[in-house]
C-alpha cells in the first residue's frame, strides 16, 4: 500500500482503519469479524488505527486483537469528546479519558490524541440543540487556555506522541485553531465529494471542509480525511435504518445523480467515493468506516487502483452536489 508523509509521525499508509465500523457502530458485524478485519487491514499494509471510546466496542476489540502487543509499525489514535467543562476540570477530564482508553486497549501510549469536540467561539450559539452544546462543543477560551496546555503536558509525559483536533466544528473556529501560535499537529477533516459532514454538522453555516484542509496545509498540520462515503450516503445502499429527516439519509437522496453516474461508467459508488477522497489535495490518509473484510477489501482495491482520473472528478464536480 502506498504511503504519504504524515507530519511528525513520518509516513503512514494512505488508508487508516477507523474504529466506528470495527466497534460495531456502522451497521451489524460480529466481534470475531471485527477482529479479523483489523488483522486483514494490518496484513494489507494499513499502519494507522483510529479509535475512540465513543466507538462502542472498538477499544476492547483492539485489546482482544493484540493483547497489548501491537505489530511493529502500527500506530494508534484515540479521542476525547470533552465539551465545555469548568476550566479547572479540563486537564483531569482529558487525562482520565486517555487513561481509560489506554487501559481498555492494554497499551501505554497513543500516537495521536484528538480533541473530538466541536470547537466554537465563546459566544457562539448552535442551530442544533444549543441547550446541549456544552456537552458536544468546546468553547474557544477553554480550547486555547486549557486544552492546548493539557495536551502538551500529556505529550511531555509520553502518554501521547502528538495531539490533534477533529475539524467538524464551526469552520471559522477550526481554522482559527489551525492558525494558532500553537497549532495541533493533526486534524481530521471531512473529505468527500459532497463536502458534507452530515449528522456531524450541528451549526447552520456550510461546513467548508476544503478551506479547512487548505488552512491545515499552510502551517504543516497533517490531515486525516474522514467521511469519505459520508456515513453511507455515497454507497450503493445505506446499511442501516435511518429516519428520512436524518442528515445522512438526506445526503443519500441528494447523491442519486452520483450513483447514476457510477452506473453509467460501470463503477461501484463506494469505490469511486474513496478514490475521490484519496485524490483530494492535502489529505495524507483516508479513514475507513468499514465493518468487515469484504468492505475492507473493496477499499484496499480502490487504493491500489490509485487516485481518480481528473476527467471523472470533473464529471462528479459538474453534478453540483456540494453543500
Amino acid at each position: 500500500m502506498k504511503k504519504h508523509r504524515f507530519g511528525a509521525l513520518g509516513e503512514v499508509s494512505r488508508l487508516t482503519l477507523g474504529g466506528g465500523g470495527i466497534g460495531q457502530g456502522w451497521g451489524p458485524t460480529s466481534r470475531e469479524e471485527a477482529i479479523a478485519t483489523i488483522k486483514a487491514g494490518v496484513d494489507a499494509g494499513i499502519d494507522l488505527l483510529d479509535t475512540a471510546p465513543l466507538y462502542r466496542n472498538c477499544e476492547s476489540i483492539v485489546a482482544e486483537t493484540f493483547n497489548g502487543q501491537l505489530p511493529p509499525g502500527l500506530r494508534i489514535t484515540t479521542k476525547c469528546g470533552l465539551g465545555s467543562p469548568e476550566p479547572q476540570q479540563v486537564e483531569r477530564a482529558l487525562t482520565q479519558s486517555l487513561d481509560n482508553s489506554l487501559a481498555a486497549m492494554k497499551i501505554d501510549h497513543v500516537d495521536i490524541f484528538f480533541l473530538h469536540s466541536n470547537i466554537c467561539g465563546d459566544d457562539y450559539v448552535y442551530a442544533n440543540r444549543p441547550d446541549l452544546q456544552n456537552s458536544y462543543a468546546t468553547r474557544w477560551s477553554i480550547y486555547s487556555e486549557q486544552v492546548i496546555p493539557a495536551m502538551e503536558k500529556l505529550r511531555a509525559a509520553g502518554k501521547v506522541r502528538q495531539w490533534g483536533i477533529t475539524g467538524s466544528g464551526v469552520p471559522d473556529a477550526i481554522m482559527r485553531a489551525l492558525r494558532h501560535s500553537k497549532p495541533p499537529g493533526f486534524v481530521q477533516a471531512v473529505t468527500n465529494l459532497l463536502d458534507s459532514a452530515g449528522s456531524l454538522r450541528r451549526y447552520a453555516e456550510p461546513a467548508r471542509p476544503r478551506e479547512i484542509i487548505a488552512a491545515a496545509v499552510e502551517p504543516g498540520v497533517a490531515v486525516l480525511g474522514i467521511r469519505a462515503v459520508q456515513a453511507g450516503a455515497l454507497t450503493a445502499q445505506v446499511d442501516r435504518e435511518l429516519s428520512p429527516n436524518n442528515p445522512d439519509a438526506k445526503d443519500y437522496a441528494r447523491a442519486a445523480p452520483f450513483r447514476a453516474l457510477c452506473k453509467e461508467i460501470g463503477a461501484d459508488p463506494a469505490v469511486v467515493a474513496h478514490r475521490y477522497a484519496l485524490s483530494m489535495p492535502g489529505v495524507a490518509t483516508v479513514v475507513l468506516g468499514v465493518k468487515n473484510r469484504d468492505e475492507l477489501k473493496q477499499c484496499i482495491d480502490a487504493e491500489a487502483v490509485g487516485p481518480l482520473e481528473p476527467s471523472v472528478i470533473a464529471q462528479i464536480d459538474a453534478l453540483g452536489l456540494r453543500v
